[in-house]
């Protein structure tokens, strides 16, 4: 009975030298992501340093190289990893003037691998595509389109976000303009329909009837924001005009005006150039073979710097390497973060890795990504594995509070993946959990928008996310168990077992059509 007794305090002191090991590695995390935080002179280097980061462009393998500089400053390997190639496009001057009936500089950008204006630029009338009874007649009008500048977007009745409508409008008012907005959407969507074509044909059968230029404005319905996409068009430019010169030039094309713009666009084709993912690893002392993962996507759309989407989770993950390098600098199993990239395109960068690295996929313990703006994380779901809240919860129990009391659980979760990086490994049968955050009108301000720079992050909200991920990966490097790869069967509709989502085979060479 002593025995027992004195092997049971010898066990209670362990323990209890476990825990105060733990909680000292803890507390030196959140002082140093509180007290020395980089993330602002980070966020600096790559957004304004560097800008947009479009995949194949110059500026995408900038930020390649930065990082892998910016982890070895910190004493941290790091590598560039080819995944594929991609249609090499650099971005130019573009500059628009309305120069009839009146004269005014335009707010604009040419769209994603658009082609340039020849040297000089273009002038010419813009005109509104008109309303077709049908597809023929559609093809019969085309000839007047040559030697044009065609708008092809809607027009918005209103230039005011809903929230000031909401605010300030009687309730009649508000529901009058947001009636007469559906009833125009669906009449635009209904003219385009009508042509034949889509949003990606339809540009193309414009140039190749002789037009000079495609002219369009896809707002966001919030501040201002206009969400930026690639061209379709092969050799004429593709510009996109905010809400408010979009709607100038639209009114007087239709009162009879025949607005005339002169166009720049300067851009450049470089072919197919390599295309990488930036990984950087902290090595493992007791299971070097083992791996905890931090993930985000590297490449932007580049209408703004690419702040939110995915500026903030990039500089996120890396804060946390650069504090868990210097307050824990042997990890027991190998701690590697992932900056990927070509997500924009579909998931390219991930899902190459996930293919390239196949026999890792069974060892990684955990994968913590974030890719949805610049708010705290305030959902965590279990994706589908049965004993995810065992080994969360155990982690998750270790972070402070404050920065734990608004978070939303679902446990065990649905498996499967969603719209980023994570879902490349969860195809793989890996534990990979999104760190998903709250909104700070994401969707309508900053997400593929011309507006999403380093103004609309929100630091403190990004340090909380550090201090979370940073915990979470530094107690999933240290547990004891290697986590349960067991997944709850996804039922069908009809009641059948499904399996887990296919992986696709990675686009190793690409661009847009």
């Amino acid at each position: 009975m002593k025995k027992q007794y004195t092997l049971f305090l010898l066990l209670l002191v362990a323990l209890s030298s476990v825990a105060n090991a733990q909680n000292e590695v803890i507390n030196s995390i959140i002082k140093e992501a509180t007290t020395n935080s980089q993330l602002e002179k980070t966020a600096h280097e790559l957004m304004d340093g560097i800008g947009p980061r479009l995949v194949g462009s110059p500026q995408m393998q900038q930020a390649h190289d930065w990082a892998v500089k910016k982890y070895d400053s910190w004493g941290i390997p790091a590598r560039n990893e080819k995944w594929g190639e991609w249609r090499g496009w650099e971005r130019g001057i573009t500059h628009i003037d309305l120069v009839s009936p009146w004269v005014k500089t335009l707010a604009d950008t040419q769209l994603a691998w658009s082609p340039s204006t020849p040297r000089g630029g273009v002038k010419g009338e813009v005109i509104i595509l008109p309303e077709f009874a049908d597809s023929l007649a559609f093809q019969k009008w085309l000839p007047n389109a040559k030697g044009k500048l065609v708008m092809i977007s809607m027009v918005q009745p209103t230039g005011r976000p809903d929230e000031n409508w909401k605010e300030y409008a009687t309730p009649e008012s508000f529901a009058k303009i947001k009636e007469k907005r559906e009833e125009m959407s669906r009449a635009w969507a209904n003219r385009i329909q009508k042509t034949g074509k889509d949003r990606r044909t339809l540009p193309q059968a414009l140039e190749n009837a002789g037009a000079v230029g495609i002219v369009t404005s896809y707002w966001s319905q919030g501040f201002g924001a206009n969400k930026i996409f690639s061209a379709y068009t092969k050799k004429v430019p593709t510009i996109d005009l905010s809400l408010e010169d979009y709607g100038l030039v639209y009114r007087l094309a239709e009162s009879g005006q025949e607005p005339m713009i002169n166009l720049v666009a300067e851009s450049k084709e470089n072919g197919l150039v390599p295309t990488f993912n930036t990984i950087a690893e902290i090595k493992g002392t007791e299971l070097p073979d083992e791996y905890v993962m931090l993930s985000a996507h590297f490449d932007s759309w580049d209408g703004g710097t690419g702040a939110t989407d995915n500026g903030t989770g990039t500089i996120m993950m890396m804060e946390v390497m650069r504090i868990l390098k210097k307050v824990y600098p042997n990890p027991k199993r190998t701690i590697l973060v992932g900056h990927w990239g070509s997500e924009e395109q579909g998931l390219n960068g991930s899902r190459a890795f996930v293919q390239d690295h196949a026999a890792m996929m069974p060892k990684i313990q955990a994968l913590f990504n974030q890719d949805n703006g610049t708010g705290r994380v305030a959902n965590i779901s279990g994706q589908g594995f049965i004993h995810s809240y065992d080994y969360l919860g155990r982690w998750l129990s270790k972070v402070p509070g404050e920065i734990t009391k608004d978070i939303n659980y679902t446990f065990p979760g649905n498996p499967g993946g969603g719209g980023s990086d994570y879902a490349s490994f969860l195809a793989a049968g890996v534990p990979a959990f999104s760190l998903s955050s709250l909104s700070w009108d994401y969707g309508t301000y900053t997400w593929h928008t011309n507006l999403d720079t380093y103004d609309k992050i929100v630091f403190d909200d990004v340090r909380n996310n550090v201090v979370l991920a940073a915990i979470l990966a530094y107690m999933a490097s240290e547990d004891l168990k290697t986590t349960s790869k067991e997944v709850r069967v996804p039922v069908g509709r009809n009641g059948e077992p499904t399996s887990w989502p296919a992986q696709r085979p990675p686009t190793r060479k690409g661009g847009v059509d």
